[in-house]
């Protein structure tokens, strides 16, 4: 049986791979969020971290796809700590939002690799993350300005959720990059 070989790695390929794993991480920090929230009865909370982490969990595989398009090695990776102890809801919006902005970071990281090793495609692979991550930072701050203009009233911010839904988490995006396995 014949091996077929592999792209060499650059640094925009080992940032890829490291990303895979904040991606998934990311998914499994909104899944401890979204139990959190429904331990609380606070369901809408709940659905929205649950959208949020199949989508956290479908950028990751967008990246693996594109790996496996530009025929890299890919490692799977377990994923990091997860915090499960709160105390106030706008502790777990904030680790959300501080979440999202880490992530941005990252994409600002992977984007200026590719462009340092002329990857013109993967520059334009990224851009799309790039914009992605300006709406995952607004709407988790436009959820924190709730929370905290509900004033400790969480019938106010459920009722907002279920009127208005912040952000479109879970929603179908037509400019996505493919997705390994197809997108949930």
């Amino acid at each position: 049986m014949a091996l077929t070989k592999k792209n060499p790695r650059s640094k925009f390929y080992e940032l890829l791979q490291e990303q895979v794993h904040n991606e998934f991480n990311a998914s499994q920090q909104y899944i401890a969020l979204a139990v959190w929230f429904d331990n609380q009865d606070l369901p809408q909370l709940a659905k929205h971290f649950y959208k949020q982490s199949v989508e956290e969990r479908n950028h990751a595989m967008a990246l693996v796809q594109y790996m496996l398009d530009t025929d890299h090695h890919i490692d799977i990776p377990g994923t990091g700590d997860v915090r499960n102890d709160f105390t106030k809801v706008d502790e777990l919006v904030e680790l959300a939002l501080e979440q999202e902005k880490e992530v941005a970071a990252d994409i600002k990281t992977l984007t200026k690799a590719a462009r340092e090793e002329d990857d013109f495609m993967g520059e334009q692979f990224m851009q799309w993350f790039l914009k992605e991550q300006v709406e995952e930072i607004s709407q988790m701050s436009s959820l924190l300005n709730v929370i905290k203009r509900a004033n400790g009233n969480l019938f106010e911010v459920e009722q907002f959720l279920y009127r208005d839904s912040v952000g479109d988490a879970g929603e179908s995006d037509a400019t996505m990059p493919p997705v390994a396995g197809g997108s949930l």
